[in-house]
């Protein structure tokens, strides 16, 4: 059957949808569908009990065996993590050395590494959550639409990427954007923290409340901790650091761009008492 554009059309919108929500591999040859599988099982394990024997001498081992799972456990080997980031000599080292870890499951969903963008001998390291679709696809932070209201930002502050460090507490994409879970936190910081123990920046500034919570360690949540500068020690360097409101709440709280000015008058004001 000749399928026409409106089916070809829908089918590409579903594979893309299904992509940007993180399903990028199937687990079987043969599609399965999941919403009957219980009325299969019930029938299945009907059929199982009208045939097994009632005596009671049956053991264990004449139970049919255990289905077996084709999903293997995540595991984040923060440990390993540690030891790798440590080693890294430099920005480059590291960026080689993030590439060909495997200790973390969001590396085999995502398309790139996103690694970080900007001067890395900066005086100001600019630090948010975790990259977007846009950010996965050209493996560089901030170069959305969230990215180019933050251009907008520095550049009212007369800044620009030849001057900051961009990085994210995550350098891979979670599946359709969804908050990173604290293992998967756990296990990026340490690049993070060599990040940082490289470029040296003399101010830190955390984009939205998840950035802030990790570095500023506190469960506080955005509107209450930003705006206000903090020490902030990660690994080996201490700096000046200050949490503000990441840009994509921005865009969809356009209101709340006064708080986040106020913010980079303040780092405005710490850049020229140097």
């Amino acid at each position: 059957m000749q399928q026409n554009g409106n089916d070809i059309g829908a089918m590409r919108a579903a594979l893309e949808w299904y992509s940007a929500m993180g399903v990028d591999i199937a687990l079987d040859d043969e599609p399965v569908d999941r919403f009957a599988a219980p009325k299969v099982m019930q029938k299945s394990v009907a059929n199982t009990a009208a045939t097994r024997p009632t005596s009671p001498t049956a053991s264990a081992a004449d139970s049919p065996p255990a289905p077996q799972s084709h999903m293997q456990p995540e595991t984040h080997n923060v440990d390993e993590a540690k030891a790798i980031a440590a080693a890294a000599e430099s920005l480059d080292a590291l960026r080689t050395a993030m590439e060909g870890f495997d200790g973390c499951p969001l590396k085999h969903r995502a398309t790139n590494l996103v690694f970080a963008d900007g001067n890395p001998e900066a005086e100001i390291m600019v630090i948010g959550e975790a990259p977007g679709r846009e950010e996965d696809m050209q493996g560089t932070p901030f170069v959305g639409s969230s990215g180019q209201l933050l251009d907008r930002m520095l550049a009212a502050i007369s800044l620009d990427r030849d001057k900051v460090f961009i990085a994210n507490t995550l350098p891979w994409r979670p599946p359709g954007n969804r908050n990173p879970t604290p293992a998967e936190t756990a296990v990026c910081m340490p690049f993070l923290v060599r990040q940082v123990e490289l470029v040296a920046p003399k101010f830190i500034v955390t984009l939205g409340g998840p950035a802030a919570k990790t570095i500023f360690e506190t469960d506080a949540g955005i509107l209450r901790v930003r705006g206000e500068w903090r020490d902030v020690t990660l690994g080996a360097h201490s700096c000046a650091g200050i949490a503000t409101l990441h840009p994509a709440y921005l865009l969809r709280q356009p209101a709340q761009k006064a708080l986040a000015w106020q913010d980079l008058l303040s780092l405005k004001s710490k850049l020229a008492a140097l």
